[in-house]
C-alpha cells in the first residue's frame, strides 16, 4: 500500500520524509522516548535516517506496518509518530510517541484516533491492541481516552533499554 495522508482539525498525518530526519532525531533524544519505546540508545542521526529512509517505507510496501508522522497545521511542528502494525490476521497494534513539547495538548489522542479510524475503514481488522510499559502514564491516558480497555498487566514482559525486565499493560479496542 502507498502511504496515505490524513487530516484532523489541527494536524496533518503523513509519511515521514528525509526532511523530517532532524525533527525525529531531536525528538528521540528525550529520555522518556528512549526508556518507554524500543528506539536505539543512544539515538543517533543515522538511526533517524535509517528509520525514515528504509524501515518505514518497507512497512508500507510489505503491508506489515503503517507509520505516519503527525504535524501541526499551524506551525508544521512534529507532534509525534503513530503506527499500526499487524500482530496476526485481524489484529493490529498501535504504537506512538509524542515530542516532549507537544504533550498535554490532546494531539496524540487526535492523531491516534485518526489512525485507528483509518485502520477500521481500510484494513481487515477487528481488534487493535495497545501495549505500554507500566509507568508510562501518558500512553495509558491516550489509550483510555481512545476507548481502549486495559485488560491486564503482564509481569516482566520485556526487557527495556535499561537492560531490565519490566511489567507491561495491555489493552484492546474492538471494531465499532
Amino acid at each position: 500500500m502507498d502511504p496515505v495522508i490524513r487530516e484532523t482539525d489541527r494536524l496533518v498525518l503523513r509519511a515521514f520524509t528525509s526532511a523530517d530526519v532532524d525533527a525525529v532525531y531531536e525528538a528521540c533524544q528525550d529520555e522518556e522516548i528512549q526508556f518507554y519505546t524500543p528506539v536505539p540508545v543512544p539515538y543517533r542521526r543515522a538511526d533517524a535516517e535509517k528509520r525514515i529512509g528504509e524501515e518505514l517505507p518497507a512497512g508500507w510496501s510489505t503491508d506489515k506496518s503503517y507509520t505516519l508522522g503527525a504535524f501541526r497545521k499551524d506551525s508544521g511542528a512534529l507532534v509525534g509518530s503513530y503506527c499500526l502494525f499487524i500482530v496476526m490476521p485481524g489484529v493490529w497494534e498501535i504504537g506512538y510517541w509524542a515530542v516532549k513539547e507537544q504533550r498535554g495538548h490532546g494531539y496524540s489522542v487526535e492523531a491516534a484516533r485518526a489512525l485507528c479510524d483509518w485502520g477500521w475503514a481500510t484494513l481487515d481488522v477487528h481488534r487493535i491492541e495497545w501495549w505500554a510499559m507500566v509507568g508510562n502514564l501518558g500512553s495509558r491516558a491516550v489509550a483510555e481516552r481512545l476507548g481502549f480497555t486495559v485488560e491486564g498487566t503482564l509481569r516482566n514482559r520485556a526487557i527495556a533499554n535499561d537492560g531490565k525486565p519490566h511489567d507491561w499493560w495491555i489493552g484492546g479496542l474492538l471494531k465499532p
